[in-house]
């Protein structure tokens, strides 16, 4: 499918500065442009590219100016990235759609399928699950009993969702995830440890998108909650009774212990431990590896393991290089100082 210039500046609403009539048919990284693509530019570090790409329309943000003559066709926009993100999204959505349930799938006699819902092969649907409209359920997946799932979610192949979960609309998990799984919950009796039934579920609000090999493990008693417009990276741990504030994005390897409410739109970097039973502040910026094991307040930026504030840390960060001369000049200062009081003392 192929979209001209001036069409796309008008699904943009941008400016046009250039060839309307230009045709692109495909995507492309600005430093690898190729005729017949469209790219974009965001980040000024890119910006020595945009003289010498080959792809012929730029998407740029409204504020650019050139310093030198560009080939290619540019469309001014406010946001070039977050226009480029619709612009795939249209794209995207033009693509055939699978619907339908294929053969050697199984749906129970008792689920509740929506209109244009795709299931496939392999696919199971449980007891008395539902499924809401347009959703698909991509092969291998399942959907264990009495599961609901909202309209235009989309199940990637190998999903597991356990029975009584509840995922809203516009949801998105990728390939490998598990819902519902058994949180890690043992009491220990002597010298044995007993299994502490996980009778809740995991509620998983509108416009959530999780990523491949994700798991959310199901509450003891009510429920592990995902809050609304949240965004999980790939490969992240939410343990029983957690709950996750709207808007907020964890980057891959995250993992959050038991009963942990993190407030909304907070930023979590890659790799970091949040201990159980505490409380995250909203609007707080977490930097990888961070481990934090206590409560933080609204609006935190921190980093570092066990984390602290982010000033302090990067403070501290260019004196431990330092430690081992500042080491050696302390044992040398206490030294002096001894033989500075041996001396006095004979004098005296």
């Amino acid at each position: 499918m192929k979209f001209s210039a001036k069409q796309i500046a008008d699904f943009l609403k941008g400016e046009l500065i250039g060839n309307p009539d230009v045709t692109v048919s495909s995507f492309s990284k600005i430093e690898e442009g190729r005729p017949g693509t469209l790219t974009f530019l965001g980040n000024p570090k890119y910006t020595a590219y945009i003289y010498q790409t080959r792809a012929d329309i730029v998407l740029v943000n409204h504020d650019f100016e050139p310093d030198k003559p560009i080939e290619a066709t540019l469309i001014k926009v406010q946001n070039a990235y977050a226009a480029l993100a619709s612009l795939m999204e249209m794209v995207n959505s033009n693509k055939p759609q699978k619907s339908g349930t294929e053969e050697m799938s199984f749906v129970s006699a008792t689920a509740v399928m929506g209109e244009n819902v795709y299931v496939g092969t392999f696919a199971y649907i449980g007891e008395h699950a539902r499924v809401g409209d347009n959703s698909k359920i991509y092969p291998n997946s399942f959907v264990g009993d009495n599961v609901q799932i909202g309209k235009n979610c989309i199940i990637y192949p190998g999903v597991k969702i356990y029975s009584e979960c509840v995922i809203g609309d516009n949801c998105i998990i990728h390939a490998g995830a598990v819902i519902g799984a058994d949180g890690f919950g043992f009491s220990k009796e002597e010298e044995r440890y007993h299994k502490i039934p996980q009778m809740g579920n995991v509620l998983i609000e509108d416009d959530v998108e999780i990523g491949a090999n994700t798991t959310i493990d199901r509450a003891v008693m009510g429920s592990t909650i995902i809050r609304r417009g949240v965004k999980l990276d790939n490969l992240i741990q939410i343990a029983h009774n957690c709950e996750i504030g709207e808007n907020t994005v964890m980057a891959a390897q995250v993992g959050i212990a038991g009963s942990a409410k993190i407030g909304e739109s907070c930023v979590l970097g890659g790799q970091v431990g949040i201990g159980g039973h505490i409380t995250i502040g909203k609007e707080s910026q977490i930097g990888a590896q961070s481990g934090i094991i206590s409560n933080t307040k609204e609006r935190s930026e921190i980093i570092g393991s066990p984390a602290y504030p982010v000033k302090k840390f990067f403070k501290s960060s260019v004196i431990i290089p330092k430690l081992p001369d500042m080491y050696r000049q302390l044992n040398a200062l206490e030294k002096e100082i001894a033989e500075l009081k041996k001396n006095l003392c004979q004098n005296n």
